[in-house]
């Protein structure tokens, strides 16, 4: 049984104020995004884990567990980028029920196109906020946090 932690007020602040950051974040920087016609930020996140994995490539159930931003509906999303032909399927030869999501050129082409913006986005909105110092302490308090709630699963 889990043992019970109380929520003071400081505590409850904080995640008040991460939630309502993080969620205003995504949304200004999708806006940037969509005004600028440039992948939302579900789309680059699905492409960006295909990009850093080996040869391009992963099952289509750890590419869903690598996902940041969309875990749930990953084959719905998946079925949109291969309709834009950002990325492909390929059937796993070891077991015909698998497949692999493989990024195309055009995906890896769409990265390039929205990186720029995406980093200015992130800049204006985020960075500028915080010293050098504030990001390198906020890093390692959410490393910290990260590092826990994932020894917990």
């Amino acid at each position: 049984m889990a043992r019970k932690i109380q929520l003071d007020e400081e505590h409850h602040a904080a995640w008040a104020a991460f939630i309502s950051a993080h969620s205003l974040l995504l949304e200004r920087i999708n806006g940037r995004l969509a005004q600028a016609d440039l992948l939302p930020l579900e789309w680059y996140d699905v492409l960006l884990v295909l990009d850093k994995a080996p040869e391009q490539r992963l099952r289509m159930s750890e590419l869903a567990d690598k996902v940041l931003l969309s875990r749930s509906g990953s084959t719905r999303l998946a079925d949109k980028l291969e309709a834009a032909g950002l990325l492909r399927r390929e059937v796993c030869p070891s077991d015909r029920r698998g497949a692999f999501a493989v990024l195309t050129n055009e995906g890896k082409a769409a990265l390039a196109r929205t990186w720029p913006e995406y980093a200015q986005g992130i800049a204006e909105h985020f960075a500028q906020h915080l010293s050098k110092a504030e990001a390198q302490t906020l890093t390692k308090w959410l490393k910290r946090i990260l590092t826990s709630v994932e020894g917990q699963s």
